[in-house]
């Protein structure tokens, strides 16, 4: 690729581009680039969101560039703020380390193993917290600049408490990019003050300042909130293959094509001229394959078209053996069909909940007999047993 081209490539979809010339300046230079990116392990699990960041790193692997995934293992004790208008709960350490032993295996399905260098930051930040470092970074930079945050803003005016912790997570995340002589960091649009507090600490250690891009904030599959496990809207790279085709399959059109802009890189005029159903099963195909294989993609979309175009059953569904006069709003909630005995009611209240095909819309014990089966929305089959 020509310089042009490779700026083309790495910035599709990117909202910030900190600064751009930087960048030019950087691929001219001939040198493998330090790209790193940031996660702090608060959870398990991964998923599509996270793998917008991850497949631009991804990209700077492509070009031969080196990745740095920094496992925030100090900084996931402290909190992020960015985007919240709540504190978020510290974790305890043993959690943190036992989420980050998930991070790698999931990140690798974006990843090139090969091109990936894994970081702690607890490796640089544990002495630079109990050494002079700390005292001699916080004279240079200045409480109006970090209460200038939009979300802290908002927290201050709404009357939230704003922890100092948190105020200084953002020197806590700079100061990774120092340790690393980062060339590029990438995060989400949420980051660009911490990516920013990176550029400013490097300039004052006498480092070339990082170029900071920031990629958009996934919206989740319902259209309208932020991609997220507490939201339910979302689809974890460690989805079952079926269920992340299906999860694909219910977006929107429109918000189709914003996960063919921002995790793949098809032709975008070429997926407009296709029939949008078509589209959006060649979408669900290429990202289940990305984190199965072809094999699991191909069979995804055909249990699809069986349940749901053909509105057949599924050949494998788990089989549930609900307790005698169990209600079924009890027993959609164990079966992990609903987030809660509420949401399971609110089902059942507007027909989604079926047995045998037959609409069930009223709470009540279920009575069932083996081989009977339970279907919850579009996607969650159950057969019945005793």
């Amino acid at each position: 690729m020509t310089i042009d081209e490779q700026i083309a490539f790495l910035t599709r979809g990117c909202v910030d581009v900190v600064n751009k010339e930087g960048l030019q300046k950087k691929l001219e230079s001939g040198k493998k680039l330090k790209v790193k990116l940031g996660c702090d392990p608060t959870s398990a699990d991964l998923h599509l969101g996270h793998s917008v960041a991850l497949s631009l790193l991804r990209r700077f692997q492509d070009l031969g560039h080196t990745a740095v995934l920094v496992i925030g293992d100090f900084t996931a004790a402290v909190g992020d703020p960015s985007g919240r208008d709540s504190t978020r709960p510290v974790l305890p350490r043993e959690k943190i380390l036992e989420n980050a032993k998930t991070y790698t295996d999931q990140a690798f399905k974006v990843l090139d193993p090969a091109k990936t260098e894994i970081k702690f930051n607890s490796e640089w930040l544990d002495p630079f917290v109990h050494g002079s470092d700390l005292m001699h970074t916080l004279q240079k930079v200045t409480v109006a600049q970090v209460l200038e945050r939009d979300d802290f803003k908002k927290r201050m005016a709404a009357g939230s408490p704003i922890s100092l912790l948190e105020v200084l997570y953002s020197l806590f995340q700079g100061q990774d990019s120092v340790a690393l002589k980062a060339d590029v960091e990438l995060g989400g649009t949420d980051q660009i003050f911490n990516l920013l507090v990176g550029r400013q600490l490097q300039k004052q250690n006498g480092q070339e300042p990082q170029v900071a891009m920031t990629v958009p904030l996934l919206v989740g599959t319902d259209g309208v909130k932020k991609m997220s496990k507490s939201y339910g809207n979302y689809v974890g790279l460690n989805d079952a293959p079926n269920d992340m085709f299906g999860k694909l399959m219910s977006v929107s059109d429109e918000l189709m094509m914003s996960y063919y802009e921002l995790l793949t890189s098809e032709d975008l005029a070429a997926v407009k001229a296709m029939h949008p159903m078509e589209a959006k099963k060649k979408l669900a195909g290429l990202l289940t394959a990305r984190f199965h294989d072809e094999a699991a993609a191909q069979a995804a979309r055909e249990n699809f078209e069986k349940v749901f175009s053909k509105k057949e059953n599924p050949d494998e569904m788990p089989v549930l053996k609900p307790a005698e006069g169990a209600l079924l709003s009890a027993v959609l909630f164990e079966a992990k069909a609903a987030a809660s005995k509420n949401k399971a009611r609110g089902l059942i209240e507007q027909g989604a909940v079926r047995l045998n095909g037959e609409k069930i819309t009223q709470d009540g014990p279920l009575t069932f007999k083996d081989g009977d089966v339970l279907q919850a929305g579009k996607r969650a089959f159950f057969k019945l047993s005793h």
